[in-house]
């Protein structure tokens, strides 16, 4: 448990650091953001309460929005897809349920499972956001098309980011 602990707090500090000094700094177009700090929010154990997981969602938008002076944005963004997290993980739970002990990663969960599960929150946060950051509907179609590339750049990154750093301890 204080291993798990001092685990989220470690990768919260470091993902927020990449996104705010190096992401950042990445310039891939207007239509192309990358926002990989959504993984601590991904990453969460499977039993955390929701009124926790809501609480560290809204914290990790939260940090985030005091550097990028977003105006809460990315807290509203977060907090969204904290809340479907717990919905989305009841609904592709396996049929005997989640084992104890372990992430919401591709190392324990499997890459198909992981794709499934990353992609559909990575969309809906960036939905959320984007959509919130523009507040109208003349630009609809380009909004649709920034929150689709950003939603495939920041999964592409996050899988990457799983293969970089988590070590494979796969049980056969």
């Amino acid at each position: 448990m204080t291993s798990s602990v001092i685990n989220n707090i470690v990768r919260f500090i470091v993902l927020i650091l990449m996104q705010v000094l190096i992401v950042q700094n990445i310039h891939l177009g207007s239509y192309i953001i990358l926002l990989p700090y959504v993984l601590v929010i991904l990453l969460f154990p499977f039993d955390i309460p929701k009124f926790m997981l809501l609480g560290f969602s809204f914290l990790v938008g939260l940090t985030i929005d005091v550097f990028y002076d977003t105006a809460g944005m990315h807290a509203a963004a977060c907090t969204l897809m904290g809340f479907t997290r717990y919905y989305l993980l009841k609904f592709i739970a396996p049929r005997d349920g989640y084992e104890a002990g372990l992430e919401p990663n591709i190392d324990d969960m499997g890459g198909a499972w992981f794709t499934t599960y990353a992609g559909v929150l990575i969309f809906i946060h960036h939905l959320f956001f984007f959509y919130l950051e523009i507040f109208r509907w003349n630009e609809f179609f380009s909004t649709l098309g920034r929150v689709i590339l950003s939603s495939v750049g920041t999964f592409a990154f996050v899988y990457v980011i799983q293969f970089l750093f988590y070590k494979t301890t796969r049980r056969r």
